[in-house]
């Protein structure tokens, strides 16, 4: 018995050193410039976000809420959760998620199925998105775009000398894309559908796959979400009301022509921190898809290029990332990270200024939010873990 316990305490250190450092490895502790970059980029935009957000929301949270800071309160939170996420992630191994990648993808798929069961998911704005309770929600769609991002990757590395084979490379992803996307558009979703596909999209393109395939997948793509946006009456007075919003200053061109009158007051330097008069309920959404045009006002062209630099430089970086990884699997994860984050952003900023049609997806880092941040700073990490490990 005792030869037994011997060997079994011999055993069991081993076991758990080999867990450990499965994950969290000593050599992913070096900050290259590269990792500094991103990591200061990502913070910044969370600081200004955290300002920004306590000033864009203050008159909402005083009217529903009754105070000051109750969404700030909740911003804070969720930041110190995804800084906290950043700092995990970014220590873990980018390698080690490819042992999960099927583990990570049924969890998102069970997640999104879950979130359409009436009783479950929380309906709230004609759309049933998230699950939990309380102030304790969280979207399955933003856990999906991370668990995307890793099985995309995965495949593309594993058949990488297959690439130009439709039937190997391309045809499951298109396959999981399908279920995942189409899933998320029976929430509905409409906003997250067309980052995902983006994602997906940016993925493929670095992974090699042939122009002329993607250009047909993206073609197919297109056509299905034009066709979602136009059949709903409210999508279609969306999508067009950005050509020319101030025909209808107070039905469906109300929000962007808003967004322009705040962003057009800010002149050069802003009209100052908190004096904003955009936020005294006249731009639904400030705080949250809109935020940028309160920064347009209050800090001016200066405040908002300072936002727009910080998401140029994580492209910048993001891609130098990429080119500078140890491997294929890092390349494509720095990648589509990349392209998730800087695609998103170029979105809502196009919406913002009104040369995009509103479609409801917030900045990133910079928004008010839970589990899109959370999820960002996460996937932000896993970016920075390629960029420590690169040269």
């Amino acid at each position: 018995m005792s030869a037994v316990t011997g060997r079994l305490r011999a055993f069991a250190p081993r076991r758990a050193t080999e867990v450990v450092t499965g994950w969290w490895t000593s050599g992913d502790t070096r900050r290259t410039p590269n990792f500094v970059v991103i990591m200061a980029a990502i913070f910044l935009l969370n600081a200004i976000g955290l300002v920004m957000v306590f000033s864009a929301s203050s008159v909402l949270s005083l009217d529903d809420k009754g105070s000051f800071w109750w969404f700030f309160q909740r911003q804070l939170i969720w930041s110190l959760i995804g800084a906290s996420a950043f700092v995990v992630v970014s220590r873990i191994d980018y390698r080690a998620w490819r042992r999960r990648t099927v583990p990570l993808m049924l969890i998102a798929v069970a997640l999104l199925i879950i979130v359409l069961i009436p009783g479950i998911g929380i309906w709230v704005d004609g759309s049933r998105r998230w699950l939990g309770y309380g102030f304790l929600r969280f979207q399955p769609s933003e856990v999906a775009k991370f668990a995307m991002v890793i099985f995309c990757a995965d495949v593309l590395c594993r058949r990488a000398d297959e690439v130009e084979n439709y039937r190997t490379a391309l045809r499951p992803i298109l396959i999981v894309t399908a279920l995942v996307a189409g899933l998320i558009m029976i929430e509905p979703d409409l906003a997250s559908t067309i980052v995902l596909t983006g994602t997906v999209g940016a993925a493929l393109l670095i992974g090699g796959i042939r122009l002329r395939q993607l250009a047909i997948v993206g073609a197919a793509a297109t056509a299905i979400v034009a066709a979602f946006s136009l059949f709903a009456d409210f999508r279609r007075a969306r999508m067009f009301s950005y050509l020319d919003p101030w025909a209808d200053q107070t039905g469906t061109g109300y929000q962007l022509t808003q967004s322009l009158i705040a962003l057009g007051s800010g002149g050069w330097t802003g009209v100052g921190l908190g004096a904003s008069r955009a936020k005294w309920r006249f731009l639904p959404a400030a705080h949250t898809d809109f935020i940028f045009a309160i920064i347009g006002e209050e800090t001016g062209l200066l405040g908002a290029g300072v936002v727009i630099g910080l998401v140029a430089t994580l492209a910048i970086f993001g891609v130098r990332t990429a080119l500078r990884a140890p491997d294929r699997y890092g390349m494509l994860i720095a990648g589509a990270v990349t392209a998730w984050i800087v695609g998103q952003a170029v979105v809502n900023l196009g919406a913002v200024v009104g040369v995009l049609p509103v479609t409801g997806v917030p900045l990133p880092f910079v928004s008010f939010g839970g589990t899109a941040l959370v999820v960002t700073m996460a996937a932000g990490g896993l970016m920075a873990n390629v960029a420590r490990q690169g040269r």
